[in-house]
């Protein structure tokens, strides 16, 4: 056999390997990450939580559905979701049903853009260039009002362009949680719940779906000492050693997922390291979940499990 066509043959084979492997394997590797979190005050016991992000449910998936529920053993303090929850018209009990034990307990949440919008096939090398961020054409709308109304009525707080006080954990720590809407449609508007914390929190959370830069600046400028984002599922295909390479939004990809440091200005090119001008406590730690599903149209992942998040929120040292 000629070797060229042999060659071509054996890279074939080993493409479609990694296409079967990204598509029916990956995409199911369900893992927990564990962070630890330096951000309350010195006598503060630690708090648990546990961010949920992009489930893009679908009814049928009902390994994803018992996996969720079973992350209420981890017994968390508070419960993060920071939106993209399901991908279809008929999904909303579904997803109900997998968050069950965990609304329960005391939660927050923001919307996503496909908590609005029923997902639609799209050219994925769009995400390669600069239409990542325009808005979704028109499409056909979830049904929004009844996930945000099982949500609310279980006890967890709307954070969409929202602010709040929540006293958490068993010592009742109090923080003041803040977040908008989803910046990726701009639906976020910040400056209507902007300023300082309360003087008797222990500490700012922002929350958001899509991690841009102008609400991670504005965030951190008004003192926030953790934001929690999701979005960009931590590049959803990423190559090994060099890792992902889009975000889907203006956040750069060595933050794609993970917990850095961010502090306003940390867009410009300066990297994860805190730069030597920095006063300190002028950074806040970030977290960005690379989530749990994927759009049912690219049902995809590679290098790149699925993933829910446990953030031990710990002293400062």
């Amino acid at each position: 056999m000629n070797p060229i066509i042999s060659g071509l043959g054996g890279l074939a084979a080993v493409g479609a390997a990694g296409a079967a492997y990204a598509s029916l394997v990956e995409r199911n590797l369900f893992t927990l990450r564990r962070f630890d979190v330096p951000v309350l005050p010195a006598d503060a016991r630690p708090l648990r939580v546990l961010q949920l992000s992009d489930l893009h449910l679908v009814p049928r998936q009902q390994r994803k559905i018992e996996w969720v529920r079973g992350l209420d053993a981890l017994e968390p303090d508070l419960v993060v979701n920071t939106g993209d929850n399901f991908a279809a018209m008929d999904a909303a009990p579904s997803l109900v049903r997998a968050m069950e034990p965990l609304m329960e307990r005391p939660g927050v949440f923001v919307m996503g853009s496909n908590d609005y919008y029923a997902p639609h096939f799209k050219n994925p090398a769009v995400y390669l260039t600069d239409r990542y961020a325009k808005a979704p054409a028109v499409r056909p709308m979830l049904p929004t009002d009844e996930l945000r109304s099982a949500f609310t009525a279980s006890g967890w707080v709307d954070l969409d362009n929202a602010r709040t006080t929540m006293a958490v954990g068993a010592e009742g720590i109090p923080l003041d949680l803040v977040g908008v809407d989803d910046p990726h449609i701009e639906l976020d508007d910040y400056a209507s719940v902007s300023g300082p914390a309360p003087g008797d929190t222990a500490l700012t959370v922002g929350v958001l779906h899509a991690p841009y830069q102008r609400v991670l600046n504005a965030m951190v400028a008004d003192g926030a000492g953790l934001v929690i984002a999701g979005h960009t599922h931590g590049g959803q295909l990423a190559l090994p050693v060099i890792g992902a390479l889009v975000t889907n939004c203006d956040l750069d990809t060595s933050r794609a997922k993970g917990l850095s440091r961010w502090w306003p200005g940390a867009g410009l090119g300066e990297g994860r390291a805190l730069p030597s001008s920095a006063a300190p406590g002028h950074a806040a730690y970030l977290h960005v979940s690379a989530g749990l599903g994927t759009s049912p149209y690219a049902p995809v992942r590679f290098a790149c499990r699925p993933e829910a998040t446990l953030l031990t929120l710990t002293p400062r040292v």
